[in-house]
């Protein structure tokens, strides 16, 4: 499988590994096994330089995500060049470390608005649903129907949600373009949302691979493995892996890189 490739019927290409930026944008309530500091403008914009020279083409935000947002807004150049994800329904408090939630359709037209200000831009790529568990709860109240609705406008792209359910990831694609579900060497279970998708062509992104650093210590290569694993399974647009070290960021690209040219 190619490192470039359809999201879907979505239209859009991405790369198999995309950049996920909360911590350019918040280092409180997050669940790494290690602490970090929000790195400063020259940092990130060096890194999402690398990012694009690496061959990374799709970049994951959020509202919940703090800064994060309203930094790239600023820091991305070459808007063209980008295929941008955030979502709506998830609020971060910096001051109460907490986050909350808003699933109405009159919440998800302002917050859209919202994040195409705060990122510089006439048109999102791709809106998920920020999911608090109760995926199809979501979808019942017209919160999706909300994001096509703004897709019908041409402010959106493509639709979709960040699930926590097989239920709710396969309701996902069968309303929306695009699920992003959790999956790695230790939780298969959202599988069958990827087959359901590799069978309707719709979109698969791909949260946790690395299981947000908590990876199997007793496999030599964990992330090599990891990429192996969900690059070779039909129906996989690209996994989105979160890093501030160009280091890390470079490494990785290197072995999705290798994962998607064993599987050709």
């Amino acid at each position: 499988m190619a490192f470039m490739r359809p999201l879907g019927n979505t239209g859009l290409t991405v790369s198999a590994l995309g950049l996920g930026t909360v911590k350019i944008g918040r280092d409180k309530g997050v669940k790494y096994p290690n602490g970090f500091t929000i790195p400063d403008d020259k940092a990130v914009s060096d890194l999402l330089a690398q990012a694009r020279d690496l061959g990374i083409n799709l970049i994951d935000t959020a509202p919940a995500y703090g800064h994060s947002e309203a930094r790239l807004g600023q820091l991305l150049r070459q808007r063209h060049e980008w295929v941008i994800v955030t979502k709506v329904g998830e609020e971060f408090d910096n001051d109460s470390g907490e986050s909350r939630f808003d699933f109405s359709p009159a919440y998800v037209r302002q917050s859209v608005e919202r994040s195409l200000k705060r990122l510089n831009t006439d048109y999102l790529d791709c809106v998920l649903i920020h999911s608090d568990g109760n995926d199809r709860a979501i979808i019942e109240q017209g919160t999706l129907d909300a994001l096509n609705d703004l897709k019908k406008a041409g402010l959106i792209r493509a639709t979709g949600m960040s699930t926590k359910t097989v239920e709710g990831g396969i309701a996902t694609l069968d309303h929306g373009d695009i699920a992003m579900v959790t999956y790695n060497l230790q939780h298969a279970e959202e599988v069958p949302v990827i087959e359901h998708a590799a069978t309707h062509h719709k979109g698969i992104l791909i949260k946790k691979a690395f299981a947000s650093g908590h990876l199997a210590e007793h496999i030599a290569d964990p992330v090599q493995e990891s990429l192996n694993q969900i690059l070779g399974t039909p129906g996989v647009g690209s996994i989105i892996a979160g890093t501030i070290n160009p280091a890390h960021l470079q490494e990785n690209v290197a072995k999705a890189r290798r994962a998607c040219s064993e599987q050709q």
